[in-house]
């Protein structure tokens, strides 16, 4: 259930209303959606996450409607989608055979088809480049363009997981093969225990401060232990569709940029003959946030008794608009409980001073 707080008399509300196009608007200078979803991609992207729905220009549109608020772009978003109609399943992308763009692991220095640093900051200074306030912006598109067509190889072979030697060796846990078709928690309410399927759909939809919040606390010490990421790579995973009148085949659709991550970490005290693994994954270039929900979704495995280990107080609060929702209906109009409260705090001081 989300909560949208209006208080005020019809005309107070309009002129709310057209106070928000003065602030919305800023200056003369109109902001092109073209600008917004590619010169603030990530924020895009973590929009287009929250909101469980593909599409770079809504979520750019959605961004400049609201000022670049990001739960209110995930409202918009969520509540566009709840519109539309689904046609298809699609049938499970096959992320080992993605086109990558980025691909590191910290458990091995040498990996089969090697590690692609890709684009991240990671590596950046980390201090403000006054210089890009008057940059030629055609220009450096037109150079970078011309930097990965003589980098790119001719050939873009898929990467092997790293996981993969790992498992066959026995060396660590494989999730069971489960043909249930998953769970979707847009069409049905999250209850608990909540199959595997709804814990990965809601981290992935889940706000990412919060996502990363939960898996800082369970790294400094409220978890199992700490994890190495075994893989984390960013590209591009192609969608199909079952062929209507052939079961055999299938149709492609189109491709989608993921992050994917895959955490090892030690199994549990019942086992130590093997590591365990966590998993994470998510709409566009959100390497933080696939990293926190594979952490995540190992530590939920545990059923520990510290929050991060938590089901229900885990996939309950982290919901964009849940918590903002909740959160914004406290502007609503509460003077009958206030002054009950204050009828309450009167009664006892009363009471104190006979």
């Amino acid at each position: 259930m989300g909560y949208v707080a209006v208080s005020g008399g019809s005309e107070a509300i309009e002129a709310s209303i057209r106070l928000l196009d003065y602030y919305r608007s800023g200056t003369a200078k109109d902001l092109e959606l073209e600008a917004i979803e590619h010169k603030l991609s990530l924020l895009v992207d973590r929009v287009m996450g929250e909101a469980g729905l593909y599409s770079r220009t809504y979520a750019a549109l959605a961004l400049k409607q609201c000022e670049g608020s990001v739960e209110e772009a995930v409202f918009l978003l969520r509540a566009y989608r709840s519109t539309l109609t689904r046609n298809y399943y699609s049938l499970p992308a096959d992320t080992g055979a993605m086109r990558v763009v980025r691909r590191i692991s910290s458990a091995f220095k040498d990996i089969a088809g090697g590690q692609i640093l890709g684009a991240t900051y990671d590596y950046t200074h980390r201090l403000i480049n006054f210089s890009i306030e008057s940059e030629n912006a055609a220009a450096l598109r037109t150079e970078a363009l011309a930097r990965l067509d003589r980098e790119t190889p001719e050939e873009i072979t898929p990467c092997p997981r790293v996981s993969d030697t790992l498992k066959k060796d026995g060396l660590v846990d494989s999730y069971p093969e489960d043909d249930t078709p998953p769970y979707d928690v847009t069409a049905n309410l999250l209850e608990f225990p909540a199959p595997r399927s709804a814990r990965l759909q809601t981290l992935s939809r889940a706000d990412t401060g919060y996502i990363s919040g939960l898996a800082y606390a369970a790294l400094r010490g409220y978890s199992l232990s700490h994890p190495t990421v075994g893989e984390l790579r960013c590209g591009y995973a192609e969608i199909c569709v079952p062929y209507l009148f052939d079961d055999a085949e299938c149709l492609f659709v189109g491709e989608i940029l993921l992050t994917e991550a895959e955490l090892l970490t030690e199994a549990d005290d019942t086992d130590k003959l093997k590591l365990a693994a966590g998993y994470g994954a998510v709409f566009g270039r959100n390497d933080s946030k696939a990293i926190a929900m594979a952490i995540l979704d190992r530590e939920l495995d545990s059923g520990g008794p510290y929050p991060p280990q938590q089901e229900e107080f885990v996939l309950t609060h982290g919901d964009s608009m849940e918590m903002n929702g909740f959160i914004s209906h406290l502007k609503l109009p509460h003077y009958v409980t206030f002054q009950s409260k204050l009828d309450a705090v009167r009664k006892t001081r009363e009471q104190c001073n006979e």
